[in-house]
């Protein structure tokens, strides 16, 4: 079986201009119809077949619309969308899309009476004053209260599957990024989440073992189990970049041996390069020597005869982030050692089993700037869907850390901007008004999407929730995701990070002014011809009679 397909049409031909416009904004309707149910807390699951064969079960809108195989380019772009907000949010993934798909669904009323220059000129209009509203509504907040951190954390998964474990994966999420956080200067942190803090997945266990470790676990062992130690206090690490065996030749090596000793000669050089390398390290006094290259059974013997464990073939990403746990340096050449290169950082080295396989674990370190997330689950499928959530909720941390400010949640925020703009739209003059009303409008898809996951009277709660809002006032009323009933984001607690709203209005607007200024779809892939058939006809180039010179107002 293959992964999911959206056909939205036959074939891609030439069409006019007004014809490719409906089609755009069919096709970004389609993508967003398929991850409109999993906004909110009570959302629903999709199961997927990946290209592999394998199954996800998710409700990340960035994890659903990069298994989907989409024949329309236009649907292609909108999910481009998502894995945008995905890398630089790392949340809002199936907001964007909703908001995206309702832009250009509103658009479709007057699309073919006004021009779409005019509508993405209302539109980028009505961007810079949904952020203006943005502003004015954010709350600053202090970064290190780890009581509003958590409240913020567990609100932004609250809709996710892992929501129903309580402070969890919040508590994971807090605990990783504050660990890696860098001051950068101005009372400024930088979280780098891809480099330095990895997330392993162990099945078997419950969720609730389930930790962050001070320092960082790799699925290693040490070269020689029965003669190196597995535990060791307070160790002192040597990284190395190099390898710890007799150098090979790049290509073909021809060696001419005129006697018989000459052979024993050669082996015996050999010998000698590894010990010459070893006593290099070994004078230095370390207990852990730790590479990302070979190490032969003779540098292991010599290693093993001084006590010293040994571990080989590490990843670079590994080796960088053991660097950034104990404080050692990464050294490309043994004879360019020096003592400040050596790890003292770390408080214990050990192995450990955990099911069939063994793990090495260099933990208890001072200030680690790197950490592991240890994650234990019942299966493979838990378990990639606790990682996926995690991996948003150290985005929404991470992004608290860099701007710490919130705006409401539960669509609050969506109804507030939407009446800012529907109040504005009186006073702008000509043919903009339209569009710009409109994009006021399509900013209430979001909490009429919540209160229709919910499962409450959409129409009644909607009119209730713009009655409230009518005159700018009490923004931070909006939807619990939970009851659907009407309440105040603060006291629910209920709160959003600005850098993920802001970051999906700009994403979601200038996506649909880009898809509406489409007006022709050329394809470049030639059909496989059957065989015998004939040469096919040249394509017929429709030519838009009624060209789009006046501008004829909205009835």
């Amino acid at each position: 079986m293959h992964a999911p397909v959206l056909v939205l049409k036959d074939s891609l031909k030439r069409e006019s201009g007004a014809k490719v416009r409906y089609a755009v904004i069919q096709a970004a309707k389609a993508v967003a119809d398929v991850v409109r149910t999993t906004l909110g807390p009570r959302s629903m699951l999709k199961m997927l077949l990946d290209a592999q064969g394998g199954i996800v079960v998710t409700n990340d809108g960035n994890a659903i619309l990069r298994e989907l195989d989409l024949a329309h380019p236009a649907a292609k772009s909108m999910i481009e969308l998502s894995r945008t907000q995905d890398e630089e949010v790392g949340d809002g993934t199936t907001s964007v899309i909703i908001l995206a798909g309702e832009m250009l669904h509103v658009a479709d009323a007057f699309i073919d009476k006004i021009h779409p220059t005019v509508i993405c000129r209302a539109y980028t209009k009505a961007l810079e004053d949904a952020i203006a509203v943005l502003d004015k509504i954010a709350m600053p907040i202090d970064a290190q209260d780890r009581g509003i951190m958590l409240g913020l954390v567990k609100s932004c998964i609250g809709t996710k599957f892992t929501g129903q474990f309580g402070d969890l994966i919040a508590d994971l999420a807090i605990d990783a990024t504050t660990t890696v956080g860098v001051d950068i200067g101005h009372g400024l942190r930088d979280v780098d989440i891809k480099n330095y803090i990895k997330v392993e997945k162990v099945p078997g266990g419950q969720l609730e073992d389930s930790r962050v470790l001070k320092g960082v676990m790799i699925n290693k062992d040490v070269v020689a189990p029965g003669k190196m130690r597995r535990k060791i206090v307070n160790p002192r690490i040597i990284l190395l970049d190099s390898p710890l065996e007799y150098k090979k030749g790049e290509n073909q090596t021809n060696a001419e041996l005129l006697k018989e000793e000459d052979w024993s000669l050669l082996l015996k050089m050999e010998e000698e390069y590894i010990e010459e390398l070893c006593m290099q390290i070994l004078k230095f006094k370390p207990d852990l020597v730790i590479t990302e290259k070979g190490l032969s059974d003779l540098a292991c013997h010599y290693l093993s005869k001084h006590g010293v464990s040994a571990i080989r073939r590490l990843r670079k990403t590994d080796n960088n982030r053991i660097a950034k746990a104990c404080g050692a340096v990464i050294v490309n050449r043994p004879d360019e050692l020096q003592e400040s290169d050596v790890g003292t950082g770390a408080g214990l080295f050990e192995v450990k089993k955990i099911g069939d396989e063994y793990f090495a674990f260099i933990v208890d370190c001072k200030d680690p700037k790197a950490c592991t997330v240890l994650l234990r689950g019942a299966s493979k499928d838990l378990l990639n869907e606790v990682e996926r959530n995690l991996q948003d909720a150290m985005s929404v941390a991470r992004n608290i850390i860099k701007n710490p400010k919130l705006v409401p949640g539960g669509g609050a925020t969506e109804l507030t901007v939407s009446a800012a703009l529907k109040q504005k739209c009186s006073s702008i003059e000509g043919i903009e008004k339209w569009p710009y009303e409109a994009a006021a409008i399509a900013f209430e898809a979001i909490p009429r999407t919540l209160a229709q996951n919910c499962g409450v009277n959409v129409i009644r709660t909607m009119t209730a929730l713009q009655g409230k809002h009518a005159n700018g006032e009490n923004a931070w009323i909006g939807i619990d995701g939970n009851t659907g009933s009407i309440t105040d984001m603060k006291e629910a607690k209920i709160w959003d990070a600005y850098n993920v709203k802001a970051q999906a209005f700009k994403t979601a607007i200038e996506a649909a002014c880009m898809l509406l200024r489409i007006d022709d779809i050329v394809s470049g892939i030639k059909k496989k011809q059957a065989p015998g058939a004939s040469a096919p006809s040249k394509p017929k180039v429709e030519t838009e009679a009624d060209a789009d010179g006046e501008q004829i107002l909205p009835d």
